[in-house]
């Protein structure tokens, strides 16, 4: 198909508030799953509170959304998604339950535009996801400055919720629901006036601070118990490279137990989400100090220049909410400086780069919908859907992403 023929998503379109299934799906979904996790809401700060107010989440499962449809109780709130949630559940059904459609890490102008609308014409309440994907190993994710810019030019009050356990009951890289124990705290960050007189730079710091979690030292503290027989299934996606023999790409999981094909060690994860070598020392016991080791690796790679990667890959592109379009095989190329993407775009060759100033984190998936891993790179009118060839490289991608653009920001 031509590409001047493909009908593009009208991210223009009036939102409206949500219309009855919102009420309904909290009743019938949201509410009886929060009740058999045994959930807790904390308020702090929200005496006097007048809306419509932007409600700000932490953003692990979709757990997320039960807690945000509840914590706006009676009320409603709009709410942004990303297109392939649009795919998944219908244009249709999304529109009329309020949400926006947005694409991930660009300049959206119809998105703010939206939101003001949704504020002052409809009187509404807003959610929204700062952190704009789901968190990787159930910590704080990386939020962008723009946040700041958008809160300042709306002037409206601004509520936190920091979520609990949503990311230990279904980590993105097992995605078998546990069903346990969720909590959350909902404080009143930012009242109207100071929303309309801190700076970005100001607003920015105290979400940031609100912001803070660790979802694996919560669990620990907390004595959350999780004896799922499969929960190590897929580990070896978050925690690629072995710190016993620094091979990466070579590590497996199943069960409870990680361990590396190369060097043969391996590891328990107990109930408590904490590692144990079976053999000789535990490097890592926390899993995010495993993580934030292998982002410290990448980042060291992006400084001295060595960072390079290249992967031939399947192209799906979704330039609205109807369907995946297949563009056949293309090649992935990422460097210190650029990503980078060359394939056939509705049978013409293309070549899509976003610098590392402009791309300032990734949007990546883990086995998507049974399809593969993939990343998924956006442009105004489209988003490119790449299926890697490489085993267990997207945890790479994404954090290579974020401190490309770290650096490019620094300079």
């Amino acid at each position: 198909m031509k590409k001047d023929k493909i009908k593009r998503f009208d991210f223009a379109k009036k939102p409206h508030k949500p219309c009855f299934l919102f009420y309904v799906a909290r009743k019938i979904i949201c509410e009886p799953d929060l009740k058999k996790r045994g959930f807790v809401l904390r308020k702090k700060n929200m005496e006097g509170l007048e809306g419509p107010y932007l409600l700000l989440l932490t953003h692990s499962s979709m757990v997320d959304f039960n807690i945000m449809a509840t914590a706006v109780e009676p009320g409603t709130a709009n709410n942004v998604m990303t297109l392939e949630g649009f795919n998944t559940y219908t244009e249709v059904l999304m529109r009329s339950l309020g949400v926006l459609g947005t694409r991930k890490f660009i300049s959206d102008l119809h998105l703010i535009k939206n939101i003001k609308y949704c504020m002052e014409k409809l009187g509404n309440n807003f959610a929204l996801f700062p952190e704009a994907r789901y968190s990787l190993d159930g910590c704080t994710s990386y939020i962008p400055e723009s946040v700041g810019k958008m809160i300042h030019l709306l002037k409206v009050p601004v509520v936190v919720i920091c979520i609990h356990g949503n990311f230990v009951t279904c980590p993105q890289w097992n995605k078998k629901n546990k069903k346990t124990y969720v909590e959350a705290e909902m404080i009143k960050l930012l009242d109207k006036e100071e929303a309309a007189s801190l700076s970005p730079e100001e607003i920015n710091r105290r979400l940031r601070e609100s912001f803070q979690y660790d979802d694996y030292r919560w669990q620990l503290e907390n004595r959350i118990k999780i004896d799922h027989p499969g929960r190590a299934d897929g580990l070896h996606r978050l925690l690629y490279k072995c710190p016993a023999c620094m091979t990466e790409s070579e590590t497996d999981s199943a069960g409870d137990r990680l361990w590396c094909k190369h060097c043969g060690k391996n590891w328990r994860m107990d109930e408590y989400g904490q590692l144990h070598a079976e053999q000789g020392e535990t490097e890592f016991a926390h899993i995010p100090d495993w993580s934030n080791w292998e982002r410290e690796c990448v980042r060291k790679e992006i400084q001295d220049g060595t960072y390079y990667f290249e992967d031939k890959v399947r192209v799906e592109t979704l330039p609205n909410s109807l369907k995946f379009y297949q563009q056949g095989m293309g090649t992935f190329i990422q460097t210190p400086t650029e990503t980078k993407i060359i394939c056939n775009y509705y049978g013409e060759e293309y070549t899509l780069v976003r610098s590392a100033r402009n791309l300032e984190s990734m949007h990546i998936e883990y086995d998507y919908l049974g399809r593969g891993d993939c990343v998924d790179i956006s442009i105004p009118d489209d988003s490119f859907w790449c299926y890697l060839s490489k085993r267990d490289a997207i945890t790479k991608i994404s954090f290579a992403t974020e401190e490309m653009h770290k650096k490019a920001m620094e300079k």
